[in-house]
């Protein structure tokens, strides 16, 4: 049965109630709202992209650290394999060229930082093994929603803000912990050294195995240049580990060649929404489940400053060679995401050392330390010495990066 309210030849409001008992409402013949008995669709709610100008709702970016916003390490140039750029993206390289990577304030509007990629040394990736790429890799536990290795694993767009010297077809893709099944998807670069908006949809994997613990759950690659091993089949999932497709630019064949990218989001659905801002302090506190300093933020690992240093006091006499101080439990700001590796530093910023309290009021840097007890949530210390002391402090760095 079909009831028709107030319509008229521009295609005005229809009302439908069919035998399933659902309500439609219609609009110049399109669906606009259908209400069944157990479920509201609304078809255009895809298409929404801001609610009062603002983002539509939070928690749909599954990349952190997106805007490349938080730098914990500081933002000094990397050019080496496994180098951290930003919170939360790495640099890896293998072959005969060098790619410089460095956090800079080079954007769209909106943003302030993105991600500078430049072939500083060339390679034209001849050697099967080459492989150039900024990685960002996602834990486990944020990918259970996906349902990926299931039948209905859920379909995701990947959305980003790409700047480069060069032009043509680039290559991204999606990776599991195995390195064993991999979508490389390509984008168009038009105009070089102009910023231009991206987005490609994955569907979802219902094959190969896919971590959903605190390991890596899976790995967002921009590829820069890869080798024969590494090349194959786009547009669809793939039983290999593989970076680009035959077509794709080669970037790093290109001395001096620069990309920039900024702005990226992973989510549900196959529509790219506006990106997901959140705030500086809660984009921090995502970053410190993976990597924390006691120093202040824009202060850099290793300078000279006693601001931040954990203090223990203990008053041990001096016997050669078995005076020490078991300091109290240091807890994290944030609970990591596997026990992390400690490093400490004491005031000068010598590594694996501590600075120690001596009677009369007289500091001394370079003392031995040890790190025991770590846990997801908390360590501790102790120093051995042959010194009256009253106390240690230390700095210290907990690396749980995936």
């Amino acid at each position: 049965m079909t009831t028709i309210i107030n319509a008229d030849t521009s295609g005005g409001l229809k009302l439908t109630s069919d035998t399933s008992g659902s309500l439609e409402i219609q609009s110049a013949g399109t669906t606009k709202l259908t209400i069944g008995s157990t479920s509201v669709d609304i078809p255009a709610i895809a298409s929404v992209t801001s609610i009062n100008g603002g983002q539509v709702g939070g928690s749909r970016n599954k990349i952190i650290n997106g805007a490349m916003e938080i730098n914990q390490r500081g933002t000094a140039a990397v050019a080496a394999d496994g180098a951290m750029i930003s919170d939360r993206w790495k640099e890896i390289e293998a072959g005969g060229g060098n790619m410089t990577c460095q956090v800079v304030a080079d954007a769209p509007a909106s943003f302030r930082n993105s991600i500078k990629a430049i072939a500083s040394t060339a390679d034209d990736c001849s050697q099967a093994a080459d492989e150039y790429r900024i990685l960002h890799r996602i834990e486990g536990n944020n990918v259970v929603d996906l349902y990926y290795g299931n039948s209905g694993a859920k379909t995701t767009t990947l959305s980003f803000w790409v700047k480069s010297s060069l032009t043509g077809n680039f290559p991204v893709g999606l990776e599991n912990s195995a390195s064993n099944r991999t979508h490389v998807k390509q984008y168009t670069i038009n105009s070089a050294d102009t910023w231009e908006k991206k987005s490609v949809t994955f569907v979802g994997d219902e094959a190969g195995t896919w971590l959903i613990t605190n390991g890596i759950g899976l790995s967002v690659n921009f590829v820069l240049g890869a080798g024969s091993n590494y090349t194959g089949t786009i547009d669809s999932w793939q039983g290999s580990r593989l970076y680009r497709g035959s077509s794709s630019v080669q970037f790093m064949a290109t001395v001096n060649a620069t990309y920039f990218v900024t702005g990226v989001q992973l989510e549900v659905g196959s529509t790219a929404t506006d990106f997901e801002y959140r705030s500086f302090g809660e984009e921090l506190a995502l970053c410190q489940r993976y990597y924390e300093k006691s120093y202040d933020y824009d202060v850099a690992v290793g300078a000279t400053t006693y601001i931040g240093m954990h203090l223990m006091g203990g008053n041990v006499a001096a016997t050669a060679g078995t005076s020490h101080i078991s300091g109290p439990t240091i807890p994290f700001q944030v609970p990591k995401r596997d026990n992390p590796t400690i490093v400490a530093y004491d005031q000068a910023g010598n590594s694996g050392k501590c600075q120690r309290f001596q009677l009369g009021n007289h500091n001394t840097d370079n003392q031995d330390i040890t790190v025991q007890s770590i846990g997801t949530n908390n360590f501790r210390y102790i120093t051995s010495g042959s010194s009256n002391s009253t106390g240690t402090q230390a700095h210290f760095t907990a690396d749980s990066e995936l």
